[in-house]
């Protein structure tokens, strides 16, 4: 489950054609703990904003991707980058079993808690399975916002060196769960997840986790436990 023979080649390639083809940025690579078990939420713009991510934080990452893309022609690519399945809209256990194993072995697990691509570029609600995660294991979350990479769009976009920006937030530990993991638990930490990346994003990107909705998201995840805390500022 931990071979990836693919993932520092795709990693490798994406960093040149980031440095020769766009205008690429990377702010906040000193929030990112150099070792031990790490959740990475991101919001999700463009197919291959994975080969990004790791080309952007100086981590080895584990994915989790659609079960979709391991049955079409790119399931052998995904595979050997080192994604797992999961099973959107659902409580997949297996998925939420090799989650966990990825952490126990203290590395970088990669989750986009909208499930799927934005077509408009704009946040969408969040699904609760990464708060599965982070809840069950324990282990700090790192929001990211990812800018620019809706623009990749055929290869006259290529022409015009979009820029590209991967902001990374400082992270923040998920509360403990006293007893069972309820659900309104697992809403209340999927909100501040997304708030927290929709917080290093413009405003044209935050959608559903708009500015003006944070403090009312935020003072309901606070009532969900302690522990949740040091949050990127506005």
């Amino acid at each position: 489950m931990f071979t990836a023979p693919v993932y520092y080649p795709c990693t490798a390639l994406m960093r040149i054609l980031l440095i020769g083809l766009a205008r690429w940025r990377v702010r906040g690579k000193e929030n990112v703990p150099a070792k031990g078990p790490l959740i990475i939420v991101a919001n999700h713009l463009h197919a291959v904003d994975p080969p990004l991510l790791g080309a952007s934080i100086p981590r080895r990452i584990a994915f989790m991707a659609k079960d979709e893309l391991f049955n079409s022609w790119l399931g052998t690519l995904v595979r050997g980058f080192g994604a797992f399945p999961v099973r959107r809209n659902q409580l997949d256990r297996q998925a939420l079993s090799q989650a966990n194993a990825v952490l126990k072995k203290g590395l970088a697990l990669g989750i986009f808690p909208e499930g799927e691509r934005s077509r408009s570029s704009q946040m969408q609600p969040g699904l609760l399975g990464a708060a599965h995660v982070a809840l069950r294991s324990g282990a700090p979350i790192l929001p990211v916002g990812i800018t620019g990479m809706e623009k990749l769009e055929g290869f006259t976009s290529i022409l015009r060196r979009p820029e590209i920006t991967v902001t990374i937030g400082r992270p923040f530990t998920p509360p403990s769960p006293d007893g069972k993991v309820t659900r309104a638990l697992l809403n209340s930490l999927t909100d501040l997840m997304m708030v927290s990346i929709a917080r290093l994003l413009p405003p044209s990107y935050q959608g559903v986790y708009h500015k003006d909705d944070w403090e009312q998201l935020e003072e309901v995840g606070s009532l969900a436990g302690e522990g949740i805390g040091d949050r990127e500022s506005p």
